[in-house]
């Protein structure tokens, strides 16, 4: 599969395995990368691997994420190349046999290099964590004090190669395997947003906002 808007697929992102579930569309990319609450930062530091997990956000063709001023990993990665991964799981697949059984997923990988964000933009940028998070919330909070944008540290990448991968079908038994007598299907999973527990230092005459509000319920 070739891409008419994303990324051309490389020898790190082509997908040799199911090729059809593939994409290297901006699109399909985004979509992944956006349901997803956090992801997984794959890195090397002084010849060895690791991988952190980390909540992120998108603008356009960069993502971000942020952690503390005094982070060893956040102050290493800062010009390398790093692997972002998002993997998100929307059912078990089971079939009629052990070996047939599978998951229906969205997943994505990006590659590209780290930059630190300035101190002139990460307000902005922290700004817009919030805003996918919670869309509303950052007009009912207080404004971040010079000492807490100091302490914090915002990374940014921009996507030089990515792919997406998804499943969503049912279940592929063997013809053989098609008549025993075993239930077969999805078992469906979701992530929602549940209800708002209220802090008990809420004072009084400070409800939940419409836009909290209107969360409530939501599939992630």
């Amino acid at each position: 599969m070739t891409a008419t808007d994303g990324w051309p697929p490389s020898e790190r992102t082509r997908l040799r395995r199911l090729p059809a579930r593939g994409s290297y569309e901006r699109a399909a990319v985004y979509a992944v990368v956006d349901a997803a609450l956090s992801c997984s930062v794959g890195y090397v530091i002084d010849g060895r691997p690791f991988v952190t997990p980390t909540a992120h956000w998108r603008d356009g063709d960069r993502v971000y994420w942020h952690g503390s001023a005094a982070s060893r990993f956040l102050q290493q990665v800062v010009g390398t190349e790093v692997c972002l991964s998002v993997h998100l799981v929307d059912g078990l697949v089971l079939a009629r046999s052990g070996f047939d059984h599978s998951m229906n997923f969205r997943s994505a990988t990006l590659f590209g290099r780290v930059e630190a964000v300035s101190d002139d933009t990460k307000g902005a940028a922290l700004d817009a964590f919030i805003e996918k998070l919670v869309p509303g919330r950052t007009a009912e909070l207080r404004a971040p004090t010079e000492q807490e944008l100091k302490a914090t540290t915002v990374l940014a990448m921009t996507i030089e190669e990515a792919s997406a991968k998804v499943r969503a079908h049912g279940v592929s038994d063997k013809p053989e395997d098609l008549e025993a007598p075993v239930w077969a299907g999805i078992l469906a999973i979701e992530t929602r947003l549940r209800e708002l527990l209220p802090d008990p230092e809420v004072p009084v005459g400070a409800p939940p906002s419409e836009a909290l509000r209107s969360l409530v319920g939501r599939v992630l």
